[in-house]
């Protein structure tokens, strides 16, 4: 007899806690089943939320969320927690514009009490909730769920430093899925973690404790030291005891009959705080997600018999390619070039470079500040280390920029990918920013890709360029579809090119809103206005002789960028200003991102809403025009 479903009747964590514990199991298998159906439709990140089915569903059963308040690491592990929490109508509009978000939201849920789509940030943010609720003597833990590998960034550990101050309040869920910190986990390690977690043990524990400090000093340090010694051989965790946390673990993050006890000994004990180590694997229980070498991290729409990808074929290769193996091409003769990511090469294109110089790739993991200070490091050795990471993910070591390779002026190369908007990953991972924060540092070079032809020429420039640090930005995805040059280009510092060469309208670009600058240019030229189309390709050093003489030959200029105000348009528009390029009347408008976080959607659709395609572009000319005209007859009557 087939049995009921039940996932149609549980919509909230409310009605999760009313099922019995041995239906959690077919609770479970349901969930993963959605799941897959969803992400097979919208895509997304899927093999993470496959390895935390389980896990999600023993939370909530266990936790009264969101009283008590679940903190997703990152956040793209959290579609099961989504359909659980009352957003199973919509989750099949994951990703697309006016859906849901792939990653956590505040707006979105009030089971989503933290939005998160970097890494490493849980633990913080679980502490601030955890001791906001001591101060205030309300009830309600913080639960924070960081995988194994968000432990690589030093954050966590500086949460983790000072976590005594939230006490039993903070469970710290460690979700190791790559076996990367423990061995294999069995009934003896279940039955050791549901021990040294329950109430009897703890109770034991206190009161050995308490006796303990009735003894000399010594004596008691010395049976501190034996219990953890011993604890550590049986269950590991010593390092998580020197920063204050009681650990529980390895349990096996699947075995529902070991997940439950244990987080609930956790949760009523007064131990604290706590971090439980929960071994799973990526991708469980779709076999071609647990077959594939990325257990199926990020999809495209797949059909989910077979699990083949609706990735589209052919086409012109991506940024992130072709700048990996034009530097892996360079550095066939230069035994200096060398690349560090930060847990994406295959994201950055660095995988390309590692499989042809495995000892000068450096993937450091989620580490960026790190990353940055080990390639000045390098550079000041006289290697030529390029730093390639996500434009949002620069960001996070904005400081070590700053500090370690500007002041220091040490050639550092910075290959800034997934600049501009990226589409379904939305306003966290948008690359709004680094025009803006790199060109205000003296000693920087900032340069953006038109296209890949021109990428291959500026990765090639970074690498010639020794006197201080160069950047370099260039967008997620594929290419225009440009021959890619057979001998790369070293473009002179801080000059532009024309394009299209016209009298009256002179339109400025920097980056890929060229290919909508030309097609301004033509609908401009269709009314009869002459225009010229310049790629800047350097956002620092400004070409100030290319822009005086645009400025002094026409009648308006227009710079266009995909990044935030503060960018190229506010540097043109200084250098006009500091040079009294406007005393003539000369109209000079600036288009850039706007001044908001864009919500996900298709790049395209982001680009029109902000205002960055070419009628956009063709309107603020006409509408500038009108307003001179006007202004011309208001001063004639």
């Amino acid at each position: 007899m087939p049995k009921t479903p039940l996932l149609d009747t549980t919509n909230t964590p409310h009605d999760l806690r009313k099922l019995e514990a041995r239906q959690l199991r077919q609770l479970s298998d349901e969930l993963r089943e959605e799941m897959i159906d969803a992400v097979g439709q919208t895509g997304g990140h899927l093999g993470s939320g496959l390895g935390v089915v389980e896990l999600t569903v023993a939370i909530h059963y266990v936790f009264n969320t969101p009283d008590d308040r679940l903190i997703w690491d990152v956040g793209h592990q959290a579609y099961p927690h989504k359909i659980l929490t009352g957003r199973r109508d919509r989750i099949r509009t994951l990703r697309q514009g006016g859906g849901l978000s792939g990653f956590t939201k505040r707006s979105e849920s009030e089971y989503d009490p933290f939005g998160a789509a970097h890494s490493s940030t849980s633990i913080s943010a679980g502490l601030g909730f955890a001791v906001a609720n001591k101060l205030a003597g309300t009830p309600g833990k913080a639960i924070a769920v960081i995988g194994d590998g968000a432990m690589s960034a030093g954050m966590a550990y500086e949460a983790m430093n000072n976590a005594e101050q939230a006490g039993n309040r903070l469970i710290v869920i460690l979700n190791d899925n790559d076996m990367s910190i423990a061995p294999p986990v069995g009934g003896l390690s279940g039955y050791l973690a549901r021990m040294v977690s329950s109430s009897e043990y703890l109770g034991l524990r206190s009161l050995a404790s308490r006796m303990a400090n009735k003894l000399s000093r010594r004596v008691h340090r010395s049976l501190g030291k034996a219990e953890e010694f011993t604890r550590g051989m049986v269950t590991g965790g010593t390092l998580f005891e020197e920063l204050g946390f009681y650990y529980v673990g390895p349990i096996d993050g699947h075995n529902l009959d070991h997940l439950v006890p244990v987080l609930e000994n956790v949760r009523d004990a007064d131990e604290g705080p706590v971090l439980i180590h929960v071994v799973t694997q990526k991708g469980k229980g779709y076999a071609p997600a647990e077959d594939a070498s990325d257990k199926y991290h990020g999809v495209a729409k797949f059909d989910v018999i077979t699990g083949k990808q609706a990735k589209s074929s052919g086409g012109p290769p991506s940024y992130q390619n072709v700048f990996g193996e034009t530097l892996a091409q360079l550095a066939n003769t230069d035994e200096r070039i060398c690349a560090i990511t930060a847990a994406m090469p295959s994201g950055t294109g660095v995988d390309k470079f590692a499989a042809a110089h495995p000892t000068r790739s450096f993937d450091v993991g989620i580490a960026e500040q790190h990353g940055v200070t080990f390639a000045a490091g390098l550079a000041a050795q006289g290697m030529r280390p390029f730093c390639a990471i996500y434009s949002t993910f620069l960001q996070r070591a904005f400081d070590q920029v700053v500090h370690d390779v500007a002041i220091q002026n040490l050639p550092v190369r910075f290959a800034i990918d997934r600049a501009g908007l990226v589409g379904a990953d939305g306003a966290t991972h948008a690359g709004s920013f680094d025009v803006t924060y790199l060109s205000t540092l003296p000693n920087f070079v900032v340069m953006a890709a038109a296209d890949e032809a021109e990428l291959v020429h500026m990765t090639y420039t970074a690498a010639c360029h020794d006197s201080g640090p160069i950047a370099f930005r260039y967008p997620r995805g594929a290419g225009t579809g440009v021959a890619l040059p057979t001998t790369p280009e070293r473009l002179p510092i801080g000059k532009g090119r024309v394009v299209k060469e016209g009298t009256k309208i002179a339109v400025l670009s920097l980056g890929t809103r060229l290919g909508e600058a030309m097609k301004a240019a033509e609908q401009l030229e269709a009314k009869g206005l002459s225009t010229t189309v310049a790629d800047m390709r350097f956002a620092k050093p400004l070409d100030t002789d290319l822009i005086e003489r645009l400025m002094r030959s026409h009648e308006m200029v227009v710079t266009i960028e995909e990044a935030a105000i503060g960018g190229l348009g506010a540097h043109v528009l200084t250098f006009a200003s500091d040079n009294g390029l406007t005393d003539n009347g000369l109209k000079i408008r600036t288009m850039r991102l706007p001044d908001i976080f864009q919500d996900h959607d298709a790049p395209e659709k982001q680009y029109d809403e902000a205002g960055l395609n070419a009628p956009q572009i063709v309107d603020t000319v006409l509408k500038a025009l009108r307003h001179n005209s006007a202004g011309v007859e208001e001063a004639r009557a």
